[in-house]
């Protein structure tokens, strides 16, 4: 799993780079309840997206799981973050499939070595990964985040596609990012 979140990173990484020097580029991610950051990287052989949020935004709590109810609220949510087909849906023009998923956590001893924060604010990170006949014709990214987690209620969006890079908010009931300018 590190792997395929390795991978993930590494391609967008060079197509967010233009992004994050840009003037206006995201100052540090700060950790907010109920707001989720979202990074599209758009290639032409795939669309990768980068979803980190804090935990408390899609269970209520930042810790482990405690007891059966909690770890039953946990592995739904841990569900619903995989199905990358129905929380993100791209553009039909790009023709995409839905590819590797990879979701992190340290309080939930997913995925990381890292240690959980002792500053108490737990984080996910989901890695998506669509392979596309051409990416480069996806002219946006359906987002269905807040049917998914009511909890959340913005997503912080960057992108960087070949038509253009942007960021964008959305908040109820928004769910669409478009590509390009």
């Amino acid at each position: 799993m590190k792997q395929s979140v390795h991978r993930a990173m590494a391609g967008i990484g060079l197509a967010l780079a233009a992004v994050a020097c840009a003037p206006q580029a995201w100052a540090a991610k700060a950790h907010q309840h109920g707001v989720a950051q979202l990074d599209i990287g758009v290639d032409p052989g795939r669309v990768t997206l980068l979803l980190e949020m804090p935990l408390d935004s899609l269970v209520g709590f930042e810790r482990a799981p405690r007891n059966d109810a909690e770890r039953a609220q946990v592995e739904a949510a841990l569900v619903r973050l995989r199905s990358a087909a129905t929380l993100f849906r791209i553009d039909p023009a790009a023709q995409c499939t839905p590819g590797a998923v990879a979701v992190q956590s340290a309080v939930l001893g997913l995925g990381t070595t890292a240690a959980a924060p002792k500053d108490g604010h737990g984080d996910v990170e989901t890695s998506v990964e669509f392979v596309c006949k051409d990416g480069t014709k996806a002219g946006f990214v359906e987002v269905g985040l807040f049917e998914a987690f009511p909890r959340l209620q913005r997503v912080e969006v960057q992108s960087a596609a070949p038509r253009g890079q942007m960021k964008a908010t959305l908040k109820r009931p928004a769910s669409r990012v478009p590509l390009a300018r």
